[in-house]
Order: C-alpha cells, then sequence, then structure tokens
C-alpha cells in the first residue's frame, strides 16, 4: 500500500517536472524573442528561476523513490551482498531523518499554526511571531514569495513519504 502511494505521488512529482520543464524552455525562448525585439519582460527571467526550482524540487523527491539520486558507488560495489543491504538501509534511515528534519524546519518557518490563530491576517501574524515569510513579494512579478517556497513542504512530504516507503514496506523489494 505504501509503495503503491509512493509511486503514485512520484508519478505525479514527475509529470509536473516535466510540465515545468517546458515551461522554462518557453520562458526563455520568449525572454530570447523580447530582448530581440527590444522589449524585455523582466518578470519572465524569475518565472523561469522559480519554475526551475520547482521542477528541481519535485524531481530529486521523485529521485528518492525510484533510488536514482547521484550517489557514489566505490564502497557498496566492493563489499558483499549482506553489507550493501546495511549499506542501503543506513542511507534510507539518514535520508529519513533528513526528510523529517525539513519537516519540521518547514513547520517552524511557515508556522502554520500561528497562522490559523492569528485568523489568517498576516499583518497580526507579523506582530505576533516576527516572521515575515508572508509578507515579501517576489522581485518583478509582484507575487508573495511564500508561494513559491511552498515547493519545500512538497519536496519534504514526498521526500519523508518515499524514504519511509524504503524503509517500512514489504510491498516491495528495495
Amino acid at each position: 500500500m505504501l509503495y503503491r502511494i509512493s509511486a503514485a505521488w512520484a508519478r505525479t512529482e514527475l509529470w509536473v517536472a516535466a510540465l515545468l520543464a517546458v515551461g522554462v524552455t518557453l520562458l526563455v525562448l520568449l525572454n530570447v524573442v523580447t530582448r530581440t525585439a527590444g522589449n524585455a519582460l523582466f518578470w519572465v527571467d524569475e518565472l523561469a528561476i522559480y519554475a526551475m526550482a520547482w521542477m528541481t524540487f519535485l524531481g530529486a523527491s521523485a529521485a528518492l523513490h525510484h533510488r536514482s539520486s547521484v550517489a557514489v558507488t566505490l564502497v557498496p560495489d566492493a563489499v558483499s551482498e549482506k553489507a550493501r543491504r546495511i549499506m542501503l538501509k543506513i542511507v534510507d534511515v539518514v535520508v529519513f531523518a533528513f526528510s523529517l528534519m525539513m519537516l519540521w524546519f518547514c513547520w517552524r518557518w511557515f508556522l502554520p499554526l500561528d497562522l490559523i490563530r492569528a485568523g489568517f491576517d498576516t499583518m497580526a501574524f507579523q506582530g505576533q511571531t516576527f516572521n515575515f515569510v508572508y509578507a515579501e513579494p517576489t522581485t518583478t512579478l509582484g507575487l508573495p514569495k511564500y508561494l513559491f517556497w511552498s515547493v519545500i513542504w512538497l519536496f519534504s512530504v514526498g521526500a519523508t513519504l518515499h524514504s519511509s516507503m524504503h524503509l517500512f514496506s514489504k510491498d516491495r523489494p528495495t
């Protein structure tokens, strides 16, 4: 069950990342055309950067599911199969701990309960917590940056799901 949920989440992450890759390409082409025409759209650069960041975080999370992250395999390739499995479990534990810490950091950064207690009033939230995460706008788009930073939540949830699947799932061999 956990494997199927993780696989579905990874598929979704990869689809969204692929769409974002197309979006980045189109934004860069639009930037080239508008700059060549002498009418540069400065917001295009910023949106392309945010789209690439989203693509990277979603792709990294999906890579955890597929165990296709960049790795140095010199030592695991040189040891016995039993030692390799133990090393893989240790890596799974480290990734799981990292993903839990990322969730905790997101919780501490965005303070969702404090925002709810403030009645979603960001000015009251800022006054109570001295946290300005919901106030900072993007440079050229004029949108709140927390909308773009929310990908860190998605990455953290995905990484936790995928790493817990590798640690606890008996559906598929790891």
